[in-house]
């Protein structure tokens, strides 16, 4: 049986969705480790310990757990703090394997910091290192739009040193791979595309008919889900909704009797340098004040982070789910609604034109273009048939990002490495 050790410092896999440090990273490593496990590998997923109550070991499935370390105060910490405790982290891990007499075939590593730790295991242990980042701190930079949202230039080290080190980098998209090259420098051979999966059971009818309905405000409702963040677009989807609102009020001839409704599902992230005496600001205040500015204010319900076997409820009770991001690795949610049968209007960034097929499954429009977006919003607002075409599409179109699938494909390139069936090369380094 072979033994995977899987890495991710930063947060548990089992953590509640929708906070500042939880997203669709968490249901990947979950996911996919769950699907290995069915698969006969024996999965321990390592992160770091962040409260007193939470077991030191965490069963998710037969041949699957999650082992909480500790290392650092056990409490939540941002990411940009967390550097400071790879060093402590990657010694637990060797001493659990130790104290476990456990031998572990491969280390897989999840977003920078495990990467970091990784590396160290991997030459430890003397056994391959793959890594997936699941976001770039130079791709975040490119569309960073004040210096408060930038990434420190630690991380961009981090990843570059990882990068020089991992035997396999996993892509979820092939622009995605090619950025590795663009921007990194990274050879072609190093790099499996290999895109997320989703739940194709609990994301289905069959998934939405096992939990209660979900009754939303309005006549007719947009749909958000994810951490609520500048990097989400969330304002440009807050000033296309109230020109849409102006629109059909015009219209109407008046005030509309049934204005659209926007929900928003997901954790409260934070802002950069305000003007509060130089603090950080809450997104959500600055998102609830431009809706109150944009006499939109009725219009907005922020729902916070909801349990992830709540969402198809969700999804299946919204006319339309929107994804306005400035950057997108891949872009899970798509894939759930459109599991769900719902469509999706999305920025066209990152891994969602991938996940969307435009003018079939949704609609993809430039990031930050608010024109746009309200006009493909009121396009499948305005027409129940369209909506119904493209939401049977999606939920066809997305079996084939079924976890099973996903996971057939990471297995190969574990078996590349452990069965030796291709040569690694370390003879490069990431400029």
């Amino acid at each position: 049986m072979k033994r995977v050790a899987m890495l991710s410092l930063h947060t548990s896999p089992l953590a509640p969705l929708g906070g500042r440090e939880t997203g669709g990273m968490n249901v990947y490593v979950r996911e996919i480790s769950r699907e290995l496990g069915r698969r006969g590998y024996a999965v321990d997923i390592f992160t770091r310990l962040q409260d007193s109550a939470t077991p030191r070991i965490q069963a998710v499935s037969e041949l699957v757990r999650v082992v909480n370390l500790e290392a650092g105060p056990r409490r939540r910490c941002a990411k940009e703090h967390l550097r400071r405790y790879v060093e402590p982290f990657t010694e637990e891990v060797l001493r659990f394997s130790e104290r476990h007499a456990l031998s572990y075939h491969l280390v897989h590593g999840h977003y920078w910091l495990s990467g970091l730790v990784g590396q160290v295991l991997s030459d430890t242990w003397h056994v391959p290192f793959v890594q997936m980042f699941h976001t770039l701190a130079a791709l975040k930079n490119h569309v960073a739009r004040a210096t408060g949202e930038r990434e420190p230039q630690e991380r961009d080290l981090g990843e570059r040193q990882v990068m020089a080190r991992a035997d396999r980098i996993v892509a979820a998209t092939y622009a995605e791979k090619a950025q590795l090259s663009w921007f990194y420098g990274v050879p072609a051979e190093r790099v499996r595309v290999i895109p997320c999966g989703v739940d194709t059971t609990r994301f289905s009818r069959a998934g939405i008919a096992a939990q209660p309905p979900v009754r939303l405000p309005g006549k007719q409702n947009l749909l958000f889900v994810g951490r609520i963040e500048r990097i989400k677009g969330l304002e440009v989807l807050l000033r296309a909704l109230a020109e849409l609102t102006t629109r059909r009020a015009a219209e109407q001839g008046g005030e509309v009797a049934s204005p659209v409704h926007l929900v928003l599902i997901g954790g409260e992230s934070q802002a950069g340098p305000g003007t509060d005496s130089g603090g950080r600001i809450a997104e959500k205040s600055r998102l609830l004040r431009l809706a109150s500015c944009l006499g939109i204010a009725h219009q907005v319900s922020f729902l916070g982070p909801q349990p992830q076997h709540r969402l198809p409820a969700y999804y299946a009770a919204a006319d339309v789910v929107v994804m306005p991001s400035y950057y997108e690795s891949f872009g899970l949610v798509a894939l759930e609604a459109l599991a769900c049968g719902t469509p999706v209007v999305a920025s066209k960034v990152g891994g969602l034109p991938h996940a969307i097929e435009d003018g079939a499954t949704g609609y993809l429009v430039p990031p930050g273009n608010v024109a746009q977006l309200r006009a493909r919003l009121e396009k499948l607002l305005d027409d129940q048939r369209l909506r119904r075409c493209f939401g049977l599409r999606g939920a066809m179109a997305v079996r084939k990002f079924a976890w099973p699938r996903i996971a057939q494909q990471v297995q190969a390139t574990y078996a590349e490495l452990v069965e030796g069936r291709s040569a690694v090369s370390r003879e490069w380094t990431v400029p």
